[in-house]
């Protein structure tokens, strides 16, 4: 919008902003401006090394994908190895190790601040630190929320195109095919098929039988059932037994479009599919198999817990690193580093063995993907207190 101004003896054009187009930038800067020159010194070394390290890492990472996976990208459409593996891969591959680039960007520039006796100066010029502290867990605060999004609701969906295309041009991991299957649909209705074939999207010899107070009250029974869409079957030449009464009511046919609360990702599990699903999908998933009385979703439930215990992770380790490399040593940072290092890769391989621990039913699947950062909490206070001497 603009409107005309006079100056003087000349006329001036000023534009003026739409109501409320600067609510939004001015919120922020606002919320900038809050932050002392400190807070925003310390925020800038830490999110910039931490983006550098990312962009690093996947850098070297992506030169090994191309030289392990050449053949199956020379067979693939440039198009689809583009938009719909590397460009799913990259956020995949950097969320899963953002424990590890925020301990390695805390250590490698709070240890070049050290080095260069800045914390030094912070500390005597009446900065505690407790409150050097502070824009640590900020600019923690800001990774471990954008890493819980993208585990939770972005990197899912992202991964439905990955996979698809390692299922395709890579290596199959699918699941099209199982015997043998019997879950419980609805309370009180079993269904049973000895053979299904997702690529014909068919079950053969199916069975569904419907219990009132532990008493069989219909049962059906059909040569074959195709799945449609959602819930919708359809069953070919089936019978259906009905019992009321004393009596016995049977009706035949060829062919019968019905639904049933049950689909093939219910019983076909593949090996990744847990991370094709958002949190919110993920639980109601977990919910519904467990009522259903299937079994094994052990990877789905640790799944869920691991992108919680990973967001609480950001913060753990930065109080780590933070207190590991705030003060000045002989040899450089090198030796931060290096202990920096150990202590990263101790944290993701502990993640790892505590898995096991709920595959193999020792614990429960929250448990074992918390035991890591409980541990880890306990060594932070204990580096937090030596660090700070009280300060």
């Amino acid at each position: 919008m603009t409107r005309l101004k006079k100056i003087g003896s000349g006329i001036a054009i000023v534009a003026k902003k739409a109501p409320g187009s600067h609510i939004a930038g001015n919120r922020i800067s606002r919320m900038w401006r809050r932050f002392k020159i400190l807070d925003r010194y310390i925020m800038g070394k830490f999110l910039g090394t931490y983006v550098f390290a990312i962009a690093l890492i996947l850098a070297i990472t992506v030169m090994f994908d191309i030289n392990e996976k050449l053949d199956a990208f020379l067979k693939a459409p440039l198009k689809a190895t583009i938009f719909d593996y590397f460009m799913n891969f990259l956020p995949y591959f950097a969320n899963q190790f953002s424990p590890l680039f925020t301990f390695i960007a805390v250590i490698f520039f709070t240890s070049k601040l050290a080095g260069n006796s800045e914390i030094i100066a912070m500390l005597s010029s009446g900065v505690s630190y407790k409150r050097l502290l502070r824009p640590y867990l900020a600019s923690a605060a800001v990774i471990a929320l954008v890493t819980f999004v993208l585990s939770a609701y972005v990197i899912p969906p992202a991964n439905v195109k990955r996979i698809e295309f390692t299922n395709t041009y890579v290596k199959n991991k699918r699941v099209d095919y199982g015997s043998n299957i019997m879950l419980q649909v609805a309370p009180g209705q079993i269904a049973y098929m000895t053979r299904y074939d997702n690529n014909l999207r068919t079950g053969y010899k199916f069975s569904l039988e419907s219990f009132k107070d532990k008493q069989l009250v219909s049962r059906l029974t059909s040569q074959s059932i195709k799945w449609d869409t959602l819930y919708n079957w359809t069953v070919r030449d089936y019978m259906i037994r009905d019992f009321a009464d004393g009596r016995e009511i049977i009706t035949t046919g060829t062919s019968l479009d019905t639904i049933i609360k049950f689909e093939p990702r219910d019983f076909l599990i593949s090996e990744n599919d847990h991370e094709t699903l958002t949190s919110p999908q993920l639980n109601a998933y977990i919910q519904r198999q467990k009522e259903r009385g299937v079994s094994n979703i052990k990877s789905f439930e640790i799944e869920y817990h691991r992108r919680y215990a990973m967001t609480a992770a950001a913060f753990i380790l930065t109080v780590i690193g933070m207190s590991l490399s705030s003060k000045k040593v002989r040899g450089g940072m090198g030796l931060n580093i290096g202990i920096g290092l150990a202590l990263s890769f101790s944290y993701i391989l502990f993640m790892t063995v505590t898995s096991t621990f709920a595959v193999s039913g020792l614990t429960s699947p929250m448990v074992a993907m918390w035991i890591p950062n409980i541990i880890y909490t306990i060594v932070a206070i204990a580096l937090y207190r030596r660090a700070s001497g009280g300060r």
